[in-house]
């Protein structure tokens, strides 16, 4: 009986060996399958987390540029704040007014923001406590 188990077991063992290292019976569709989701599946997250998202920042951004215009108090990529005075060269380069008559010219696409201005406060006296 014991020598029958260990017939048995050695007879699979030569079978497997045989079927080569990481053979399986499985459908190689499946296999193909099971080995290209998990990449397209990151690839799906990538883009709903960092590609989509950076997309939508950067139409924003182009549709500030396109609507700047004089008198606008911007801030550029530098850090530098000052109200456009002017534009030149077909629109590309941005004049931006700094400390009274200091004029700098940058190109439209340093531009990073756009400062609105908050209301004016309409009440003419102070509110009382």
């Amino acid at each position: 009986m014991m020598a029958t188990l260990l017939y048995a077991a050695n007879g699979a063992a030569q079978t497997a060996a045989a079927a080569g290292p990481g053979a399986t019976t499985a459908d190689p569709m499946a296999q193909l399958v099971s080995g290209i989701l998990p990449i397209v599946l990151i690839m799906v997250v990538f883009y709903f987390l960092i590609i989509g998202p950076q997309k939508k920042e950067q139409k924003k951004h182009a549709e500030m540029l396109k609507a700047i215009k004089e008198g606008d108090k911007v801030v550029t990529s530098g850090g530098i704040v000052g109200i456009v005075s002017g534009f030149s060269e077909k629109d590309d380069i941005v004049s931006i007014t700094v400390a009274g008559s200091t004029k700098l010219n940058v190109m439209r696409s340093y531009v990073a923001n756009k400062i609105e201005r908050p209301a004016e406060n309409t009440l003419s006296e102070p509110a009382k406590k």
